[in-house]
């Protein structure tokens, strides 16, 4: 990031994950504002950086894995030490083709809970936290005791949660949970977030073209999703640009009455999903 003093506290903007859509948002939100960038890979940190910086952005990276508590409250404390924090936006994720359950369960799930934890000890009014979650989360068959207890449970016993050990080594089971998880956990911090001014919302994506998309449409599962796709007639994958319009509305003024809820992005996927969906 180039020094100039003038723009020492300037509004900061906070991305979680150098990916596709990671990268879209940081550029949607990020004029003449801050930008910190977070990631766990220090060389894909480093590419999108320098692809920003190039594109005359104000940012700067930070290498975090969000799964470790201190590390994301370093973010939060290196993003309110640099201005007021206006937008954080959590897309850092792990899917089935990415990585194993036990991961999955560590970003999704825990490392969403330490960004939602982390952020409200920094956010004014006026802040908005983004959690990229799924539209696999609005099929999640749970019951209202597991939701309850996911969307409560204090962030450093959710491991130990029954409906948490359960999922094993199922990696899908894994993704649905967790993204569920997340759209639950936003909706139960509300409150607090409230209470700051500041707001918190969900997206849940349905397929978008990044490389976690590519590789689930690579691998066994990545027929039956496409195949999804023209079923429900929306008949094309999303873009990182139509997820990063949302959450331009999500952390703008006219959301300024939107708090603790989630926004479909899938092109019509999850009502197929409930409605016209039969199973042979």
């Amino acid at each position: 990031m180039v020094d100039r003093p003038n723009e020492e506290r300037r509004d900061v903007v906070v991305v979680t994950g150098a990916g596709g859509m990671g990268v879209a948002v940081a550029r949607r939100l990020g004029n003449g504002r801050n930008v910190l960038l977070a990631d766990a890979s220090s060389q894909g940190l480093d590419r999108a950086v320098t692809a920003l910086t190039d594109e005359g952005y104000a940012v700067r990276g930070m290498v975090t894995d969000v799964s470790d508590r201190g590390a994301v409250h370093k973010l939060a404390e290196a993003a309110d030490a640099e201005g007021r924090v206006a937008a954080v936006v959590h897309t850092a994720g792990v899917s089935p083709a990415t990585g194993p359950a036990k991961t999955i369960v560590d970003v999704n799930l825990l490392g969403t809970a330490h960004v939602i934890d982390a952020f409200e000890t920094v956010a004014t009014r006026g802040t908005s936290l983004v959690v990229i979650s799924s539209m696999a989360g609005h099929v999640a068959s749970l019951s209202r005791e597991e939701e309850a207890a996911l969307a409560t449970t204090a962030t450093e016993d959710l491991l130990g949660l029954h409906v948490v050990t359960a999922i094993g080594d199922d990696a899908q089971t894994a993704y649905i949970v967790t993204k569920r998880a997340n759209h639950l956990r936003v909706q139960a911090a509300a409150v607090a977030w409230n209470l700051r001014g500041a707001r918190i919302n969900s997206v849940s994506p349905g397929v978008i073209a990044t490389a976690m998309s590519r590789a689930e449409a690579a691998s066994p599962s990545g027929a039956h999703m496409m195949q999804m796709l023209d079923a429900s007639g929306s008949g094309r994958v999303g873009t990182p640009g139509e997820i990063a319009d949302a959450v331009a509305f999500l952390t703008g003024p006219e959301s300024s009455y939107i708090t603790g809820t989630d926004l479909l992005v899938d092109g019509g996927q999850a009502a197929w999903l409930r409605l016209h969906f039969r199973p042979r």
